[in-house]
């Protein structure tokens, strides 16, 4: 399992992908933040605050995780190298794990650049430090839990398809539901406790609460759920190309 994390990892960075998914991903909310004048531009608004990333950021891996692993399975369908993967000494739910610690990895090393951000945050805070840490550590732990969710269901999107453009577009259309599907649900249709509970299905809604600042264990639970489901359901689809 570690040979083959070390070796998804090298593919990803020994080409230009990797590279071009962190730079798109910091050039977007850089723009956002720093660029683009408006509300969402931390200089324009007057106050010390990276609310605009944690609001942008999970937009954009929304598209920048599904392309990072559409490959992940579909090429490895399409080449037949992941029947050769399957007869080794390494069980299925191995072969995920692998698979997704590694483009996990990625989206981890896509995030550390942005602590340049918090940086600047805090040194232009009036005073200087002036920032809300708590509420700004507790928006990272659920951007990365979010990115991680993401993950989880790219790669079940890959698992089912050896095109890569319809596994690109299943995980968009999957995240993005999850992401705000259910919100619309709970909006438009129910109120009350049942309408409560299917906005707490949603990811936003986990989101939210973590970016106050505060961890509640119901929301790890939600997204720690998520992710096993979603990595079981690959596992599945691999466990059946054997029936």
């Amino acid at each position: 399992m570690r040979s083959l994390y070390k070796k998804e990892i090298t593919d990803f960075f020994s080409s230009i992908t990797g590279y071009i998914v962190v730079i798109v991903f910091l050039v977007v909310n850089g723009l956002f933040l720093w660029v683009f004048p408006g509300e969402m531009n931390i200089l324009d608004a007057g106050y010390a605050s990276l609310d605009t990333l944690f609001v942008i950021a999970p937009w954009v891996f929304l598209f920048l995780v599904p392309a990072v692993t559409m490959r992940a399975f579909s090429d490895e369908k399409k080449s037949g190298t992941l029947d050769l993967l399957l007869t080794r000494p390494i069980s299925e739910m191995q072969i995920v794990l692998a698979k997704y610690f590694a483009n996990v990895t990625v989206a981890a090393i896509a995030l550390l650049p942005t602590f340049i951000f918090y940086g600047s945050v805090i040194m232009l805070g009036n005073p200087t430090g002036n920032i809300d840490s708590g509420g700004t550590w507790g928006s990272y732990l659920g951007l990365f839990l979010l990115a991680a969710v993401y993950v989880s269901i790219g790669l079940f999107a890959s698992s089912l398809t050896e095109n890569t453009i319809v596994a690109f577009v299943s995980a968009v259309l999957l995240c993005f539901f999850l992401y705000l599907g259910f919100n619309s649900v709970g909006y438009l249709s129910l109120t009350g406790k049942t309408g409560n509970f299917i906005l707490n299905l949603g990811i936003d809604a986990h989101y939210k609460s973590m970016q106050r600042g505060v961890i509640d264990s119901r929301d790890l639970v939600y997204f720690l759920s998520v992710i096993f489901l979603f990595l079981f359901f690959t596992q599945a689809k691999l466990r059946s190309r054997n029936w």
